[in-house]
């Protein structure tokens, strides 16, 4: 596992940080929960239908405490970060719940919302002391910006190496070319200049952006901040780029070289380090959103991109069992939840398949994790569940299908949808042995014969819009409405349910 920290001062301070943490739980039970996945994983969905269900009510019979009835409630409460921007939970369940329904705006910065859970202990001396209560800290941040932990081990010359050997195969080295043009021409031994800097930053963000595309799907693109800049845009630490450097080659004082190795190690410091310390290594619990269908749809490339990426997030992660004292000196992450999100987009006789393809994907770094001594899960979910299932015949053949209505703009075989209607679609079958979609391309099997009010065989999976709130007189509610979803309960009984016995 790649260690971040790198100097016994910071090791220091990052003691003394979860020894803050430490006194600050002796007023209350809490629990730091990270939320990450890459770009469009469904981050922000999963939170706010996470504390709408606890708060208001709804569906949630795999949890154990909501099913055996020893919720009290739950609410909102100032978080302890005064620092940390609020996630903006009221926006944006009022974006998935009002009459124009749409899904909330992406995870663009670090985020944290606190929720105060009140329960009856399964235990019956706890039960008689009173009520518990458990302090929920939710820190919601981009899974880019956990590409960047690799970073503060490497140096600029290695890590321009890597990247350059990257950008030089399969879609990539198309989506690279401009870049490359300038990357050719500029000298590393050549006098230091800002405006061939600028230049170069620009076509390698422009590069990163054109991978992260739908079409294209890849997901290794490091550093993180390019993609995300925030208030950064334009600093010089976030306007660098990799340099043809030969093996061994030393960056002298007043060259291109220098000043773009010293602009990579003032953004590890200024940018990379302070997350891993103020927030990363401060957690107790994880959930990793994981894109899938979106990698699938792309090809195998991408699934293979895919691959590299949670490689890389998993090694940053330090797993292994806590006691009270490692939370004080080496606060670890017990437990880490990879969830395949979207699962509403496939019938649900193909959701164990979508989970044996996510755990394929993981394999390598999931094992690592079990040898430190974490709990892992595998899942495949839907935090707001947009489709609902149908079969339809068509001769002698029974298609399982999903019923949804497609984001205004989406298209299908020449047909533009309008965000208004409802339709039927037959998304395929993903294939019975996961490492198929490593090998070829077609991983999900096309339908045989063209079905115009079903969906084309080309294309697998469309963007609905969020489904109208549900209402059940059998769940109690506290204002009659919840988000139909699709096994939310189970991630959270993994995540913090133990917490609530």
């Amino acid at each position: 596992m790649i260690s971040p920290i790198r100097s016994l001062g910071q090791e220091a301070r990052l003691v003394l940080e979860n020894a803050a943490d430490g006194v600050a739980a002796l007023r209350g039970p809490s629990l730091r929960l990270g939320v990450t996945g890459l770009s469009r994983a469904g981050k922000t969905i999963f939170i706010s239908a996470l504390v709408h269900s606890l708060i208001e009510g709804g569906r949630l019979p795999l949890l154990a405490a909501y099913k055996q009835g020893r919720m009290v409630g739950a609410h909102l409460k100032p978080q302890p970060d005064d620092q940390v921007p609020r996630f903006a939970y009221e926006d944006h369940i009022a974006a998935l719940m009002e009459n124009d329904r749409h899904w909330p705006s992406s995870t663009r910065q670090i985020s944290e919302v606190r929720l105060v859970i009140e329960y009856e202990s399964a235990r019956f001396l706890k039960r008689r002391l009173g009520p518990g209560t458990l302090a929920l800290d939710i820190v919601d941040y981009p899974g880019e910006w956990l590409l960047d932990l690799p970073l503060l081990s490497t140096s600029y010359e290695a890590w321009s190496r890597e990247a350059l050997s990257l950008s030089g195969g399969g879609t990539r080295k198309m989506l690279a070319a401009d870049w490359h043009k300038l990357v050719e021409k500029a000298d590393p031994q050549d006098p230091e200049d800002e405006s061939l800097a600028k230049n170069l930053a620009e076509a390698f963000t422009a590069y990163l952006k054109s991978c992260r595309d739908e079409r294209h799907a890849l997901s290794a693109l490091p550093p993180g901040r390019f993609l995300m800049p925030g208030d950064m845009e334009g600093s010089p630490a976030l306007t660098f780029s990799p340099l043809m450097l030969e093996e061994g080659m030393k960056a002298k004082k007043g060259t291109l070289h220098a000043m773009m190795a010293r602009r990579f190690e003032a953004y590890k410091r200024y940018v990379v380090e302070p997350f891993f310390r103020a927030h990363f290594a401060r957690l107790d619990r994880q959930i990793v959103l994981v894109d899938v269908l979106s990698a699938l749809n792309a090809g195998r490339e991408a699934m293979q991109d895919l691959e590299r990426a949670l490689t890389a997030i998993l090694s940053c992660f330090r797993p292994g069992r806590n006691t009270w004292l490692s939370r004080i000196l080496t606060r670890r992450i017990d437990k880490i939840l990879f969830a395949a999100t979207k699962a509403d987009h496939l019938h649900h006789s193909n959701h164990a398949r979508l989970e044996a393809i996510l755990a394929r994907l993981v394999d390598r770094a999931i094992a690592r994790s079990e040898m430190a001594g974490a709990e892992i899960a595998v899942l495949a979910m839907s935090s707001v569940r947009a489709t609902r299932e149908v079969t339809v015949t068509r001769g002698n053949m029974e298609l399982e299908c999903v019923a949804g209505t497609p984001e205004a703009g989406q298209t299908l075989g020449g047909q533009t949808f309008d965000g208004k209607r409802e339709f039927v679609f037959f998304p395929g079958d993903l294939p019975e042995n996961p490492d198929s979609v490593f090998e070829a391309n077609g991983a999900i099997s096309a339908q045989t014969d063209a079905m115009p009010d079903i969906g084309d065989p080309e294309v697998r999976f469309l963007r609905f819009r969020p489904p109208k709130p549900a209402r059940k007189s059998a769940v109690p509610l506290k204002n009659g409405l919840y988000l139909p979803h699709i096994r939310l309960d189970r991630a959270l009984e993994f995540l913090f349910g133990d917490r609530l016995e």
